[in-house]
């Protein structure tokens, strides 16, 4: 019985060249740093995978309405940091402050830049991180009390967080559409050529403190 000729194996597809920033930030406040280490990772994978998949089911009109909805719900979030952090550097004049504090343990943030969402959000945790730099100004000095400061931290970086949850939630629904649709293989595809499908790289140095 003669042995059945091998299959020839399939042409390696040519991975995408894509266009990316690399932007390095200090970050100062934990909450700053748990809303990296907890969500940029995911979000970033996410944002880009919504244009790469829905462009792929030949629904433009969606990738516009998805990628709108994104940018509006960033720069609604942005709006309302940006409004607490004028309200508490106004207290903070009125009470003569000018101090600022330095943080123990800093980090450096390698912002990897594929979309203009990512840059958009990328930009909402820089202003939560210096929305936080005031408010633990004002909490050394003694203007706001322990109690509010750590419920205040914590709404802020939940708040971002939730964000970045919906905005993975919507990529999941995405990408089961196009699988209920038959465009499975190539949705797996586009994502090994765009590098989706692999573990993002650490953005966030957290081995050791910053000096």
């Amino acid at each position: 019985m003669s042995e059945a000729a091998p299959q020839p194996k399939p042409a390696s597809r040519r991975a995408i060249s894509r266009p990316i920033f690399e932007r390095t930030f200090s970050i100062n406040s934990e909450q700053a740093i748990r809303v990296i280490r907890d969500s940029y990772h995911r979000l970033m994978v996410s944002l880009y995978a919504i244009d790469v998949i829905l462009r792929i089911i030949g629904r433009e009109e969606t990738v516009d309405e998805i990628e709108s909805l994104v940018s509006q719900m960033i720069i609604e979030c942005a709006e309302q940091l940006q409004q607490e952090k004028s309200r508490l550097e106004k207290l903070k004049a009125d009470n003569g402050i000018s101090e600022t504090p330095t943080y123990t343990h800093p980090r450096e943030f390698v912002a990897k830049i594929a979309s203009p969402q990512i840059a958009q959000f990328v930009e909402l945790i820089r202003l939560l991180d210096q929305l936080m730099i005031v408010m633990d100004t004002l909490w050394l000095c003694q203007v706001i009390s322990n109690k509010h400061c750590i419920a205040a931290r914590l709404e802020w970086q939940q708040r971002l967080q939730r964000l970045a949850n919906k905005i993975v939630t919507m990529e999941r629904h995405a990408h089961q559409a196009a699988y209920e649709q038959g465009h499975g293989e190539e949705v797996r595809l586009a994502r090994q050529e765009s590098g989706l499908n692999m573990e993002p790289q650490s953005s966030l140095d957290t081995d050791a403190p910053k000096e």
